[in-house]
């Protein structure tokens, strides 16, 4: 059989040797240069910024008892294992209202928080975890150890309790959640 086809290749002028099969092969290194990323966002507005959070208090019980809000999902997302704290941005609310002048309410021991949710896969810090923690100016852990991944959430509910010191208006405070890798 390649005596035939040597001499049918003879007789069209094509040299035997094209009809050994070649390859040829050319590679190159594709390096991914990764950096530590991580986001925390409401999943509501699905930015840094929250929708306001209003507690009406309407009754004397909700004065007596305290009122606690809806709640409120948050969103991580992290290449590496976060920690998530939450602070007061300030030590009083501001007040917005007629009496002048303006009354003083602190956040500390008027507004507390707890986290009512976690799929985090990181642990709730015990004073947030079945109870209401008070929220101050200093920043305080509210979950460790949470798990990378791209939609790490968990959600938190605050109660208020003013109490009976302050007058009708609206009392406002901007509460802060960070997420950090360790």
């Amino acid at each position: 059989m390649k005596r035939i086809l040597v001499i049918a290749a003879m007789l069209l002028g094509v040299q035997s040797s094209s009809f050994a099969q070649t390859t040829a092969s050319a590679n190159q290194n594709v390096a991914l240069s990764l950096s530590n990323a991580i986001a925390i966002t409401f999943v509501a507005s699905g930015t840094t910024v929250g929708t306001a959070v209003s507690i009406p208090f309407a009754t004397v019980s909700d004065y007596t008892n305290g009122v606690t809000s809806s709640a409120q999902q948050i969103k991580v997302q992290s290449n590496k294992l976060f920690n998530v704290t939450m602070n007061a941005s300030t030590a009083n609310f501001t007040y917005s209202g007629t009496t002048t002048p303006a009354p003083t309410m602190p956040v500390a021991g008027v507004l507390a928080i707890q986290v009512s949710a976690n799929a985090t896969g990181g642990t709730i810090a015990t004073a947030f975890n079945a109870a209401y923690g008070g929220i101050t100016t200093t920043a305080q852990t509210l979950i460790t150890g949470g798990l990378n991944g791209g939609n790490q959430t968990f959600s938190v509910q605050y109660m208020a309790t003013p109490g009976f010191a302050y007058p009708a208006g609206t009392y406002t405070a901007n509460v802060i959640f960070s997420a950090t890798q360790p």
